[in-house]
C-alpha cells in the first residue's frame, strides 16, 4: 500500500516564497498547501489538519504570531510543529515568538536544505510524542494517575532552586531562547552539534518539558534566563 506523504502548511505573503518553499518540499516527497495571509492559513489548518506548519510573521489579516497563538488554543493542534520565517532577529521577537508556540526559527533569507532539515526533525519528534501519546492511551488508568502525578511535579517546579543547571546548561539555554539552532551553538560554544543535542536533551528532561517552545516558556516563568 503507497503511503500517504505527510502534509505541509506553508503560510507567507510573498508569493515567490510560497512558490519555491513549496516546489522544494513537494521535491522532497512531501505535500503541500499554502497561503497568503494568517486567516486563509487558520482556515486551511481547520479544513485540511496539516502536519505541520511554516508561517512568515509579518502577514496581512492575522500575523504570525496572532495565527499560532490561535492554532494553540485548539486541542487538536497542540503539538503541531511550528517553524516561523522571519527578518527579525532580536532576542524579544523570538522569545515572543516561543511565548506562542513557535518551535523553530529562520531568518530570511534561509536555505532551503536547512528548511528541509528543520521540518524533518521535528516531524520525526512529532512521531515520537505522538507514538507515547497513543502507548500511554493504551495503558488507561495508570497513564491518567502518571500523567496527573507528571502534571504535579511541572506545576512544583516553580522556584529556581529546583530545577539544578550547570553552567553550560545555562549557556545552551540562553542560546536557545535566541533562536539559534544546534549548529549555531554548537559555533559559539565551539562544541559538537552532537554534543549540543545531548545538552538540549538533557534541558529538556530537567525542566519536564517536550520541545524548545515549552523549554524556553519554562525558563522564562522560572526565572531562569534573562
Amino acid at each position: 500500500m503507497k503511503t500517504m506523504p505527510l502534509l505541509i502548511l506553508v503560510a507567507d505573503d510573498d508569493p515567490g516564497i510560497r512558490l519555491a518553499v513549496k516546489d522544494f518540499l513537494e521535491l522532497a516527497g512531501y505535500a503541500v498547501i499554502t497561503a497568503g495571509n494568517g486567516l486563509e492559513a487558520l482556515g486551511l489548518l481547520e479544513s485540511y489538519h496539516p502536519h505541520l506548519l511554516v508561517s512568515d510573521i509579518r502577514m496581512p489579516k492575522a500575523t504570525g504570531y496572532e495565527l499560532v497563538l490561535k492554532v494553540r488554543q485548539r486541542p487538536e493542534f497542540r503539538l503541531l510543529p511550528v517553524i516561523f520565517l522571519t527578518e527579525r532577529s532580536s532576542t524579544e521577537e523570538r522569545i515572543k515568538g516561543y511565548q506562542v508556540g513557535c518551535d523553530a526559527y529562520l531568518p530570511k533569507p534561509f536555505e532551503m536544505e536547512e528548511l528541509k532539515a528543520v521540518i524533518r526533525n521535528l516531524l520525526e519528534r512529532a512521531q515520537i510524542v505522538q507514538s507515547e501519546w497513543l502507548y500511554k492511551q493504551q495503558k488507561g488508568s495508570h497513564s491518567s494517575s502518571h500523567s496527573f502525578t507528571e502534571l504535579e511535579t511541572r506545576q512544583s517546579l516553580s522556584p529556581t532552586e529546583d530545577v539544578h543547571l550547570t553552567e553550560r546548561e545555562l549557556e545552551v539555554l540562553n542560546l536557545i531562547s535566541q533562536g539559534l539552532s544546534n549548529v549555531e551553538i554548537g559555533n559559539k560554544l565551539h562544541l559538537s552539534p552532537r554534543t549540543i543535542e545531548k545538552r538540549v536533551s538533557s534541558l529538556l528532561r530537567k525542566t519536564l518539558t517536550n520541545n524548545r517552545a515549552e523549554l524556553v516558556k519554562f525558563s522564562i516563568d522560572h526565572r531562569l534566563i534573562d
